[in-house]
């Protein structure tokens, strides 16, 4: 069976500048996987490039076997890429129910009322506007709306920074609820005690280019990789 998320040594650049030099990473089916690396290392760039954000001028990008590379970002959305970027992108304008009917894809197994059951908070403010939620619920917000357009894999982008360590606690396990669903998933987030409990392996990146690859235990265990790379004592 074919990896969910293959990436093979893509490049991409923003103008002139070349940010991502030959990344390569695979996601298995039911796994988290995180990408970790200091700010301006190529995260982000990396999650633009899987979903056609930016188009790699090199490499290839296979979704459940499928190239994707270069596809427009509607198409590689239809392919079951779910994406919820740092800005989280919700509709301010809107009610929490409205930002969620508009994602709903037809055929999806996730309903509206199974988004209410694993984010009870959304259902008890489904009537107030986008733009009343705290952080929290907009991220909420966020990963559920993508929900209801049945991902094939979910990418996140920073899902808990900022958060106070109570909400941060909840978005996690509902993470841990979306794994175990059988959604896999490719993780940036600057929280390492979060990426440990999440996560099966680990890569980082720097400068555009991966440097480090292991499992939970092998990346736990190495604090000289996190030092040298994430700049975090051991």
């Amino acid at each position: 069976m074919s990896a969910s998320l293959e990436i093979e040594e893509i490049h991409s650049y923003y103008g002139k500048s070349h940010i991502l030099q030959g990344v390569s990473l695979t996601v298995e089916a039911g796994e988290v996987v995180t990408l970790l690396g200091r700010n301006g290392a190529g995260k982000t760039t990396t999650l633009r490039s899987i979903s056609g954000l930016v188009s790699p001028t090199e490499g290839t990008v296979r979704l459940a076997g499928i190239d994707i590379t270069g596809a427009q970002p509607h198409v590689i959305a239809r392919r079951g890429l779910g994406l919820v970027l740092e800005n989280r992108g919700i509709f301010g304008l809107l009610s929490v129910e409205e930002n969620l009917k508009i994602a709903v894809r037809k055929g999806s197994p996730w309903t509206l009322n199974d988004v209410y059951l694993r984010f009870p908070r959304l259902k008890e403010r489904r009537r107030n506007g986008g733009a009343t939620l705290s952080g929290g619920e907009q991220q909420m917000l966020a990963i559920a709306r993508a929900l209801l357009n049945d991902p094939k894999l979910l990418m996140l982008d920073e899902p808990v920074e900022g958060l106070a360590p109570i909400i941060v606690e909840e978005i996690v396990e509902q993470i841990s609820e979306i794994r175990a669903s059988g959604i896999p998933i490719l993780l940036v987030e600057q929280n390492l005690a979060v990426c440990n409990e999440l996560a099966d392996r680990h890569y980082i990146i720097e400068l555009g280019r991966v440097v480090y690859h292991g499992t939970r235990e092998e990346f736990s265990s190495n604090n000289d990789i996190k030092d040298r790379y994430l700049s975090v004592g051991a």
